[in-house]
């Protein structure tokens, strides 16, 4: 191996991680120098060890985008994944769907334009068939968001879902219980042994909860990050809370001013729209509520 190779992260914790090389080979790697960072889905320049089969990565190729959340208590950022084209959020009749955690996905996918994508998993359930999450289901329709239904032990519902990433860098997300690992499993036959084989290693016991990517057929790759919890994504301005809600941002235009907040300004067409349901009013008390941690979270 050669000086200057180019390779993609499959999975990084701490100073540690596995890369894979344009050959397609995987490599465990560690960082050179103490400033250099990493995430899953980085583009990196490494270098071969003097000895042994482990990569050293000296640089970290520009991001296209990241996806990156906010501490609440602190307020500091932290970026979890690199170069993601797709943001899967998946949701489920069974538990009861945290519609808040799935809000906060797709804020976050729009402000780094990466394509909002929602998953509806365990639809060979009777619950799936339930009017009220039909009905919250069809607000996100109507709001201008991709769904896909799938479930994790039905294959052929799973194709639509490939065909939707075409070779595109993912990230599932979703709150706990709603089958992440189950459509994981699925999706890469294997994917379970080589997650333990990973913590099992030399990598350490870090690897039970970094993220790992995957490599689908068809030639997508989809990262999977069971450590994202209590997620607030990392925002810049008020301005991209508002865009993440598309039909917010379709209202805004028709608000008495210019700069309204849709809080408790006077004339105000978003608040309206929430009042006479043309905007679902959970999706709108999800905006308040996002701004108003954003705020507590920056006053830090």
């Amino acid at each position: 191996m050669s000086s200057g190779n180019s390779g993609l992260v499959i999975a990084a914790y701490g100073r540690r991680g596995r890369l894979e090389t344009a050959a397609g080979k995987a490599l465990p790697f560690l960082l050179r120098g103490r400033r250099l960072r990493v995430v899953c889905g980085d583009r990196v320049q490494w270098e071969a060890q003097s000895h042994g089969h482990t990569a050293i990565v000296t640089a970290v190729e520009p991001r296209r985008n990241s996806l990156a959340r906010t501490d609440p208590a602190s307020g500091r950022q932290e970026i979890l994944a690199a170069n993601v084209d797709c943001i899967c959020v998946v949701v489920a009749a069974e538990p009861a769907p945290d519609w808040f955690v799935a809000d906060r996905f797709l804020v976050a996918a729009a402000a780094m334009a990466a394509r909002p994508l929602l998953i509806s998993n365990k639809q060979d359930l009777p619950s799936a068939d339930d009017p009220a999450y039909a009905a919250e289901l069809a607000a996100y329709m109507r709001a201008g968001y991709d769904l896909l239904r799938v479930s994790a032990h039905d294959v052929a519902s799973l194709q639509p879902l490939l065909s939707a990433l075409d070779a595109r860098q993912a990230m599932l997300v979703g709150q706990s219980g709603v089958g992440k690992s189950s459509l994981i499993n699925a999706l890469v036959p294997g994917a379970d042994q080589a997650t333990r084989a990973l913590s099992r290693g030399r990598e350490g016991r870090h690897a039970t909860t970094a993220s790992i990517m995957h490599r689908l057929a068809g030639g997508a790759r989809l990262i999977d990050s069971p450590g994202v919890r209590d997620f607030l994504p990392a925002i810049g301005h008020e301005v991209e809370i508002q865009s993440g809600f598309p039909e917010i941002a379709a209202h805004a235009g028709q608000c008495r001013f210019r700069d309204c907040r849709h809080l408790h300004e006077p004339g105000c067409a978003v608040r309206e729209a929430a009042a006479t349901g043309e905007i679902w009013p959970r999706r709108y008390e999800s905006y308040r509520r996002l701004l108003r941690q954003q705020q507590a979270a920056g006053a830090r």
